[in-house]
């Protein structure tokens, strides 16, 4: 009884390796760009709010993510700028630089589930309110925002985990080089025949000096 094993051909599989990075690479900038957004977007609206004892009363206060905690919002920054950075660097760079895009992600995660129970911005204007540097806030909730920050923080952590998995397939930007790397070869200046009437006609339009050797 013969065997058969079934060897993938390589231009099948180069073909694979095409399609996956096309699909990653779409869905990294997609996940990037838009959990940066996402995370920028939830640090400025409100992630707490309660009430403070002021002057006998009780005074409504209120916090937003970005006087909670900066880390998401900074974390964003940097992400989106690693995203970018991811496409100009190759090999062991485009490694650490995926490796930074997905722990911003990771960051934003933990900064923003911190913060949800956090409670210390609302003290700190309870005390601005009352005049009073040990007052604390009496009541407090908190809003979904800071889930939503979250949730932005793991979308670039997925887009960080995609660069560190299909990066290596992702192409380069270079105006310069090719993707091989050699420099462009320049074309060569068409000889000017100076017995050729059309000759002459054809490099004043190319905007040359046919007299020009």
């Amino acid at each position: 009884m013969e065997y058969v094993t079934a060897v993938p051909h390589p231009r099948s599989q180069a073909a694979v390796d095409v399609r996956s990075a096309r699909r990653s690479l779409g869905l990294a900038l997609l996940f990037g760009a838009l959990g940066a957004a996402v995370a920028l977007l939830s640090s400025r609206q409100g992630w707490s709010q309660g009430t403070a004892t002021v002057a006998g009363g009780a005074f409504p206060l209120s916090a937003k993510g970005s006087d909670v905690t900066g880390v998401p919002a900074a974390l964003a920054i940097v992400g989106l700028a690693a995203l970018v950075a991811v496409f100009a660097v190759r090999r062991s760079g485009r490694l650490l630089v995926a490796a930074l895009l997905a722990l911003s992600g990771a960051g934003t995660v933990a900064a923003a589930l911190l913060g949800a129970d956090d409670s210390s911005a609302l003290d700190a204007k309870a005390a601005a309110a009352s005049g009073d540097t040990a007052a604390t806030v009496d009541t407090m909730s908190h809003t979904g925002w800071p889930y939503v920050a979250a949730a932005g923080g793991l979308l670039l952590l997925l887009a960080g985990l995609l660069a560190l998995r299909y990066g290596r397939l992702w192409p380069v930007m270079s105006g310069r080089y090719e993707r091989s790397g050699a420099p462009r070869p320049r074309r060569a200046r068409p000889v000017v025949d100076p017995d050729r009437p059309e000759d002459l006609w054809k490099a004043l339009d190319r905007g040359e000096d046919p007299t020009r050797p």
